[in-house]
């Protein structure tokens, strides 16, 4: 059942080290059997999902950090939703979702790159079709979608409970189509659908560089994003929080990549991996907007007698 989704984080790897960019994937590891916290989780059952054993052991690493429970659960989601995540990469997430809503009767839209955009688009598509679209006995009916400056949308209009996003908006503000692709996202939400946001976290008292080139985005900055695009800021956690990063590095220095410094960068000077291993993944903002309810029609003025 993993050989795809292995080859997938293999794939994918293999092409942030070559661009330089953040991981859409783990390194792949060995299959494990469920999680102690999963094995009494009912069938069906979020926990259930995050302990499944077609998940891989790096992925489960990574729960420490991302908190997929804590934070599926404080966007408000529900295994019988219609779900559009956003740029799911290497499918961390999906190997959750896509099980979850499969058993609870839900849907699954992933919006991914244009595979025509580039090869490393392509690739991305290729293996996370082999990958979850092959397999929908474990991952459901997954219905793939393109997000880009140019696609039409996400979902269909007014179809979805909710859109998520884990760490992209600094790429779509490098591509200068941030806006877009929250405009987006609130088409294809219901009325009072979730919109749900992760994200590298800027310290408040730094600049905002437009194009994110470091990776970190200000979470005022999301907010007006958002704002512009109609949503309505509805709550924030600090489940994804680490207060060791301090947002002086780019952001893939960090694990899971572990990249190098550029020569000549600030950080190359005396530059020491354990320092970037010490601080662990990088401090995140949680965020959950709402598409407002559209008002009920004024009542029709009485008629004259």
């Amino acid at each position: 059942m993993k050989t795809a989704h292995l080859l997938l984080a293999t794939i994918l790897s293999g092409l942030v080290a070559a661009c330089g960019g953040e991981a859409a994937a783990p390194t792949p590891g060995g299959g494990a059997g469920p999680a102690a916290a999963g094995e009494t989780a009912p069938a069906g059952s979020l926990e259930w999902a995050v302990a499944g054993d077609w998940r891989l052991d790096t992925e489960k690493a990574r729960d420490a950090w991302r908190h997929p429970v804590e934070t599926l659960t404080f966007f408000g989601l529900k295994p019988s939703d219609t779900v559009v995540e956003i740029a799911p990469g290497g499918g961390w997430y999906t190997a959750i979702l896509g099980p979850w809503l499969k058993q609870g009767g839900g849907k699954l839209y992933a919006a991914h790159l244009d595979p025509a955009s580039s090869d490393y688009a392509r690739r991305n598509v290729d293996a996370f079709t082999a990958a979850y679209l092959a397999k929908p006995d474990v991952y459901g009916d997954i219905t793939l979608t393109v997000v880009s400056p140019a696609s039409p949308g996400l979902a269909p209009d007014g179809s979805a409970d909710a859109v998520l996003t884990f760490r992209n908006i600094h790429n779509w503000m490098s591509g200068g189509f941030a806006d877009k692709v929250f405009a987006d996202a609130f088409r294809a939400l219901k009325p009072g659908g979730v919109f749900g946001v992760v994200e590298h976290r800027l310290p408040s008292a730094r600049d905002q560089d437009p194009q994110a080139g470091n990776g970190y985005v200000l979470e005022s900055y999301v907010v007006q994003i958002a704002e512009r695009a109609g949503f309505v800021l509805e709550a924030e956690s600090e489940i994804n929080a680490n207060p060791k990063d301090t947002a002086d590095h780019p952001v893939w220095m960090l694990p899971p990549n572990l990249s190098e410094p550029e020569a000549g960068s600030p950080q190359a000077e005396g530059y020491d991996r354990a320092k970037y291993e010490a601080i662990g993944e990088s401090d995140r903002m949680t965020l959950r907007f709402r598409k407002p309810v559209a008002p009920a029609p004024a009542p029709a003025a009485p008629t004259p007698q």
